[in-house]
């Protein structure tokens, strides 16, 4: 059982996120289970990047084997090392390259997903810039030297970058529009930081800028905030983007491969040590990575930089590079998980639950008697199916496990590439229901 019990917040949120076949956003620790080598090799990754060094990873596993949960526990453990993370799914509105504003709406989502460990959930870009100018002003304070000059300064790093000098004088006006009270001024340099001038002309009027974020320089901004992330005393910058596999349904090759060109440039940074305290996490399928016709693979500069390492077969592994697969979970996993999933929704440790650990065993036995062993290989299906169980066994008193069990039924889980299959953050499979 859980040694505390959880609020009821944290509680309630685990519970719908995963009856709805959706990942957590808070919570993951408390149902955890297993991969704990991927999670030490991407814990190295997080620690390289707070060292100043720059990482990349594709996290590849087949829908529903638990990839965008395996991200948001690695985001976690960033946010704990004092990283700042974003993250944004991929769709057919937000991509990495774009001529229609799909690129910079995908920085817009990012920019909107700011999380720091003190707002987990997202939303801090502006706690972020507030801290530059409180730490430039605590500098300027014990130096003895005028703010302005500290933060003119600080910035200069920015300024020697692609785009940097704009940046530098957005973060300058919001340092003005502190000093002077001039909440408007605030107001628009961080709307410019989050993407959403529309013309140069506004950005102009209200900041003395010439260049706006657009379709053309979504990378460039994302180093620039990478490094203003630091300056404002961060770790680093994490971004985590997932559902790269709508990269792969593109009607058009030319967008697909503009995109994996975007790609290509992001390794080419981190591999060869041109980004600085930066790291990128891509949730990707088994066929966005190695179709050799439409995915990664079929651009031959990818496929050389994510080529497997030869010795690494026969059960022998290696973590170190570009490409993640995630292991399978074994059934033993998946039974700790069922247990951690029961213990958060009964979420009291002075009595004893309702659903045995005897419950869990034959629940999983039913699975694999029923659906084999993709039961655990992508376990999602099974989570969605057991918390409908506890759902019900909760409900009504009257009703015992014993009687639910031989009725789970688990359909096959669903998204495939040919079949266009919905993202893992909004999926319903439409899984086993419990009628009384």
């Amino acid at each position: 059982m859980t040694m505390t019990p959880l609020k009821p917040r944290v509680r309630d949120a685990i519970i719908q996120s995963l009856r709805a076949g959706v990942v957590p956003r808070v919570g993951q620790q408390y149902i955890q289970v297993g991969r704990a080598a991927e999670l030490k090799a991407l814990v190295a990754d997080i620690d390289r990047v707070a060292d100043g060094g720059a990482s990349v990873r594709f996290v590849v596993g087949a829908y529903g084997s638990g990839k965008t949960f395996f991200l948001n526990v690695v985001r976690s453990i960033a946010l704990e090392k004092k990283l700042v993370a974003v993250h944004a799914d991929l769709t057919p509105d937000r991509r990495l390259h774009a001529s229609s504003g799909q690129a910079r709406s995908l920085y817009r989502e990012l920019m909107h997903n700011v999380a720091t460990r003190a707002k987990p959930e997202g939303g801090a870009l502006s706690s972020v810039v507030e801290r530059f100018v409180t730490s430039a002003l605590a500098e300027a304070r014990e130096t003895g030297r005028p703010p302005v000059e500290v933060i003119h300064q600080k910035l200069h790093r920015l300024s020697e970058m692609v785009g940097g000098y704009d940046f530098a004088e957005v973060i300058a006006a919001y340092w003005r529009g502190h000093d002077e009270g001039d909440e408007n001024l605030k107001a628009s340099a961080v709307r410019w930081l989050r993407g959403e001038f529309d013309a140069k002309t506004d950005a102009r009027a209200a900041l003395g800028v010439r260049t706006i974020v657009d379709d053309t320089n979504v990378y460039d901004h994302l180093k620039l905030f990478a490094v203003f992330v630091q300056l404002s005393g961060f770790a680093g910058l994490l971004v985590e983007l997932d559902e790269l596999v709508n990269l792969f349904r593109l009607g058009s090759g030319k967008a697909r491969r503009s995109n994996y060109e975007q790609i290509l440039r992001v390794l080419n940074d981190c591999l060869q040590g041109t980004a600085s305290g930066m790291g990128f996490l891509f949730g990707a399928t088994p066929e966005l990575v190695y179709d050799t016709r439409r995915g990664l693979y079929s651009y031959e500069a990818l496929q050389s930089r994510l080529a497997q390492n030869r010795f690494a077969t026969d059960g022998l592994i290696d973590l170190s590079g570009p490409v993640l697969g995630l292991e399978n979970l074994s059934p033993e996993d998946v039974f700790v998980l069922l247990r951690k999933v029961r213990d958060v929704h009964h979420n009291d440790p002075s009595t004893a639950p309702r659903v045995p650990d005897a419950a869990l065993a034959a629940f999983l036995d039913h699975c694999s008697k029923r659906v084999g062993d993709a039961y655990f290989r992508t376990p999602r299906n099974t989570i969605k199916a057991f918390v409908d169980l506890l759902e019900i066994v909760a409900q009504n008193a009257s009703v015992s496990w014993t009687d639910l069990v031989s009725r789970v039924e688990l359909p096959p889980e669903a998204g495939g590439v040919a079949e266009a299959a919905p993202t893992d953050e909004n999926e319903d499979d439409g899984l086993a229901t419990f009628k009384l």
